[in-house]
């Protein structure tokens, strides 16, 4: 069994699926590359790791009530 993405708990974590990488950071979840998802297992597969970082990531917003307007100055 995979380890779940744990969005913005730390600065360590991250995948790569296809040429897409994902890494994680507490402020930040940057998504680089491309995907290429095929109509076959594997497509499937490449789709659902892409859905589950960004679910992960949206849950993790979705939490956190005290969202400011925007990081960036």
């Amino acid at each position: 069994m995979q380890q779940p993405f744990m969005a913005y708990e730390n600065d360590t974590d991250g995948f790569t699926t296809g040429n897409l990488h994902i890494q994680n950071g507490t402020d930040t979840i940057r998504v680089e590359g491309t995907l290429e998802i095929t109509k076959d297992r594997q497509g499937l597969e490449a789709a659902l790791k892409l859905k589950r970082a960004v679910d992960a990531a949206i849950d993790a917003l979705k939490r956190n009530r005290n969202l400011p307007d925007s990081i960036r100055d």
